[in-house]
């Protein structure tokens, strides 16, 4: 069966990346562990959250690739330790989130087994450019000749 996209519209030039981002997403572990809480801070500020008893910084990797925020969490068995009873799982967990455009990264904490990862969304500049417009021979609206070769 075919997908329709949404994004087939004429109208909607160059915006392909958003399909695949919703690729991602859909295909993106729906695993619960670990928990985790994203909550807004301020206007254009956000902090992710999660619950990662029992994890040192050490055993906690924080990376940002292609707009891709992901977060590793790997602890070492302890050979020597004998358990009676073990309710505490010591798993391994790959958590990622597809950033938006313009997020940042602030900061990342490790206090009382929650890690925070704060987020800042840069502000977007309005952009205005004015296009020139040629005839075929390369000429402006004045009848100039416009070199149309480019250096490099």
């Amino acid at each position: 069966m075919a997908r329709v996209s949404v994004f087939n519209s004429p109208f909607l030039v160059g915006f392909d990346h958003f399909e695949r981002v919703l690729d991602r997403v859909s295909k993106a572990q729906t695993d619960a562990y670990p928990p985790y809480n994203i909550e807004q801070t301020g206007d254009n500020e956000l902090r992710i959250t999660l619950a990662v008893a029992g994890f040192t910084m050490s055993q906690l990797s924080v990376q940002v690739e292609d707009n891709q925020l992901a977060i590793r969490g790997k602890q070492d068995e302890d050979a020597d330790r004998v358990f009676l009873h073990r309710g505490i799982a010591t798993r391994q967990f790959y958590r990622n989130f597809v950033l938006a455009e313009g997020m940042e990264i602030s900061g990342a904490t490790l206090d009382n087994g929650l890690l925070h990862i704060d987020l800042r969304r840069q502000p977007l500049e309005t952009r205005v450019q004015e296009i020139e417009i040629k005839n075929r021979a390369g000429q402006n609206s004045q009848g100039q000749t416009i070199d149309m070769r480019t250096d490099g």
